[in-house]
């Protein structure tokens, strides 16, 4: 059992060919933009060539959802730039609960957190 209301959302990105760079410029947009969200624990992008993934994690649902509109049309930016090949969505399932019907769109798989602690 767990009290950790974190959720974290785990995009992956296919970027199309020759926009690596134009897609990095965007997440340089993207970081500077959640840094400014009360409630974003942490963010950032690792790549593997053309694929890039989105590490984020947020107090609780609402902060991942104040993100997601927060970011809206940078993300749209992003995806212009490449393909959303595979999204998870991690946290507890009362955190859970308030994302599976906004995050449908993006056909997300959720893992319930049962065990664990934040510090």
């Amino acid at each position: 059992m767990t009290n950790d209301t974190c959720c974290t959302i785990v995009p992956y990105f296919e970027i199309h060919d020759g926009k690596v760079e134009s897609f990095k410029e965007v997440c340089q947009k993207l970081v500077a933009a959640s840094a400014q969200e009360p409630k974003c624990l942490y963010y950032g992008y690792s790549f593997d060539g053309k694929v890039a993934y989105c590490r984020e994690g947020y107090e609780d649902a609402d902060g991942l959802l104040a993100h997601l509109e927060h970011v809206d049309a940078l993300l749209q930016e992003a995806l212009q730039l490449s393909d959303l090949n595979y999204v998870e969505v991690h946290g507890p399932e009362q955190e859970l609960a308030k994302l599976r019907e906004p995050l449908a769109p993006m056909k997300p798989r959720f893992f319930v957190l049962e065990y664990g602690f934040r510090k």
